[in-house]
């Protein structure tokens, strides 16, 4: 009876031994495409703000937008996003402007351009 519990006990163990062996197959590698540069630069997230402004001058074949400053005239880059809205920028009109902001939050771009609708004051009659 001894004899039959041991083997039956060495049968149990080697059972397990041979199943904790058998592995499912393996499966290929599959390559990642490599991560291009650009890729690894870009923020996942890009900081923006807006800003009202009077506009000096829009110069289309530099992409640059001039806007009226507090103490100087500020020269900004225009993004290619906002290149066909430059086109209908007039000096005097005032704008909202979206700019794009580094990690440091300083300006890089104009990304959007949108024309500020006047107020229109309505007169009461009396």
């Amino acid at each position: 009876m001894k004899n039959m519990a041991l083997l039956l006990s060495a049968l149990l163990i080697a059972g397990v031994a041979s199943a904790a062996q058998t592995t499912t197959p393996a499966k290929p590698a599959t390559a990642k495409p490599a991560a291009t540069k650009s890729a690894a630069v870009k923020p996942a997230t890009v900081k923006t703000h807006d800003v009202e402004a009077e506009v000096v001058s829009a110069d289309t074949k530099a992409s640059t937008l001039t806007i009226k400053g507090e103490k100087e005239n500020a020269i900004l880059k225009v993004d290619a996003s906002a290149a066909s809205q430059l086109k209908a920028v007039k000096a005097g009109e005032k704008v909202t402007l979206t700019c794009r902001d580094n990690d440091k939050g300083e300006h890089e771009a104009i990304t959007h351009i949108v024309a500020v609708k006047a107020k229109t004051t309505a007169t009461v009659k009396k």
